[in-house]
């Protein structure tokens, strides 16, 4: 067991809970339209942001049960200037690339795309079609509800978030993805334009999305499949030095179709607070693999308590792919907000293509947990491709390069490569060589508890071409690396695989890919507005190479998207046909 001092802003996010049979009691079942999440793209040196702020509140206040605003602050009039704050998050970015964004400000409405209305060819538009874009989504049927609920324990800056997603018929993706934003209202602060100097009044502002990027998966997406999620996370006392007023914050879910169209949102509506507990411990973060090829595991846990009575003992449950449970008893004297970061015994299993983990904590000094929520940590971690000899580490460090290490080891546990700590930021990038065939483990830690402060970290072939990438991770992360070994995955493709070509299409085009395994394959062709106008495929297919023939005589001349399923994957690509 390792003692860590207290951290001044630690953040996690732990989920448990994916596709529920939990009673159901937040979504409501009956059919509904689709509510409108506005994502505002802004920045304090943009003189008629402002004036799209208006717009976008008069529109929410309008419609104040089926509208809900994020405003993204991204750009170059983002970027601040001298001693002003930085609103910008490490998500806005990528945001505002997909949306296509060309001037400022600039919206989404649902990330849905109308046909001239764009700024470019994205879905960003001006502020002058957001009133007609909104009630255009409002009016159409929604095959899903979304419900919400949020609670913060004032004394320890818990948030707790439970949310359910009710299909009330079947969506058009095998897969959807959930989004949980955290917004926050009342910021003043610089901004040109508007009136206010440097005490603007920013509203509905983007902190923190509790789900990443660009969401976690929801699996079962049919008429009638009830999705449940809980979210504990621990609200740090400030996001980029501007100070996390909980009275003022928002907490939005919305659910899209790959990471573009939004179908519907909703907001968790008014936030309860409570005071802590006495017995309140939990797994604030825990350390498994992100890929996996070794069948024995030793899980990391980050033990915190949030009761006010001291911790002294409990229980730990955990398991691999619902295999038999093991548990190790924890003892140890811990005061309110102290953790502990406790290695568990090691756990052995059969990897496969996809290892679910589940650790839980049970009865805090022989008591039932008052406040259950944040008591569990499940994830999954996919079954390791299999790596060449020869691979590059490289890793992007945004700020504390001091901070970074790693190091990759054998099967017994020696060290082949390692790296850091650094004295410069940017991409640093180590060749490395996997003598044996068999299992490595790279291990990543940032002492700072950023994840690289935004940077990525990633492995190339010899020819610097990517071959993995991490996942995001706060203080350390962990994957198996297989060499030489045969792990049960399913396949993967990517659109790096599928060749469409001549594109544009003028009459006739092949759209190629080969298939490692044989596979139930669906390729379809839709128009901008998102209705299907061809079905080119449907069927199973065996494995090697095919080639599927795309005829555009009874097209008109236009973009148009090719959508390839393949079992549970989708892969989507652009093509022009011209005449």
């Amino acid at each position: 067991m390792i003692t860590m001092k207290k951290f001044t802003t630690l953040f996690f996010v732990l989920l448990f809970s994916t596709t529920a049979i939990l009673a159901q009691n937040i979504v409501g079942t009956d059919p509904e339209n689709k509510n409108v999440i506005l994502e505002e793209f802004t920045g304090i040196h943009c003189v008629f942001c402002p004036d799209g702020h208006a717009i976008a509140q008069g529109i929410q206040n309008a419609n104040p049960d089926d509208v809900f605003l994020i405003n993204i602050h991204s750009g170059s009039f983002a970027v601040p200037s001298g001693s002003e704050p930085d609103y910008r998050t490490q998500w806005g970015g990528a945001i505002d690339g997909q949306a296509g964004v060309a001037g400022y400000p600039a919206g989404t409405v649902n990330r849905h795309l109308f046909p001239g209305w764009s700024q470019g060819t994205g879905t960003a538009m001006s502020r002058n079609r957001w009133s007609s874009a909104a009630n255009i989504i409002m009016g159409e049927a929604s095959y899903l509800n979304v419900g919400l609920e949020a609670t913060i324990v004032t004394s320890t800056r818990q948030l707790i978030v439970q949310v359910e997603v009710y299909y009330t018929g079947d969506s058009p993706e095998s897969t959807n993805k959930l989004n949980v934003a955290i917004t926050q209202n009342n910021i003043y602060g610089p901004q040109t334009g508007g009136g206010a100097g440097n005490n603007y009044k920013h509203m509905h502002m983007l902190r923190h999305f509790l789900t990443g990027q660009w969401g976690v998966e929801i699996t079962e997406t049919t008429e009638g499949s009830l999705y449940s999620n809980t979210f504990a996370y621990e609200l740090p006392m400030d996001f980029y030095d501007v100070d996390v007023i909980l009275e003022d914050l928002e907490i939005l879910a919305y659910v899209t179709e790959t990471n573009q169209e939004v179908v519907s949102g909703n907001t968790a509506g008014d936030i309860t607070f409570m005071e802590s507990n006495d017995y309140d411990a939990a797994i604030y973060s825990a350390l498994v693999p992100q890929t996996f090829c070794s069948n024995e595991m030793t899980p990391v846990v980050t033990l915190k308590n949030y009761g006010e009575i001291a911790l002294t003992s409990l229980d730990f449950v955990y398991s691999v792919n619902g295999g038999d449970e093991m548990t190790h008893s924890w003892t140890g004297n811990l005061n309110q907000l102290d953790f502990e970061v406790v290695e568990l015994p090691i756990i052995e299993f059969t990897a496969t293509d996809n290892n679910v983990v589940s650790i839980e904590s049970v009865m805090p000094n022989g008591q039932q947990d008052q406040l259950p929520q944040n008591d569990h940590f499940n994830s999954t971690g996919y079954g390791s491709q299999n790596f060449p000899e020869n691979i590059n580490f490289g890793v992007k460090i945004d700020a504390n390069p001091g901070d970074v290490t790693w190091n990759i080891t054998d099967s017994e546990g020696a060290i082949v490569a390692e790296g850091g700590p650094y004295t410069n930021t940017g991409f640093q990038i180590s060749p490395v060589s996997l003598p044996e065939v068999g299992c490595y483990s790279l291990y990543l830690n940032d002492a700072s508890g950023q994840g690289l402060s935004g940077g990525f970290y990633l492995i190339t072939d010899e020819d610097n071409e990517i071959i993995w990438e991490g996942n995001d991770f706060t203080y350390s992360a962990m994957a198996d690396l297989a060499r030489g070994m045969i792990v049960d995955i399913e396949e993967e493709m990517t659109a790096e695989d599928i060749s469409i070509h001549p594109n544009p299409i003028t009459n006739n085009a092949n759209i190629e890919f080969n298939l490692i395994n044989s596979s139930n394959v669906m390729v379809s062709v839709f128009d901008l507005l998102g209705k299907k106008v061809a079905d080119l495929h449907n069927g199973e297919l065996s494995n090697g190479a095919h080639t599927i023939q795309f005829s555009s005589a009874d097209m008109q001349q236009g973009i148009y998207f090719v959508k390839i399923q393949m079992n549970n994957q989708v892969i989507t690509k652009k093509v022009l046909v011209t005449k």
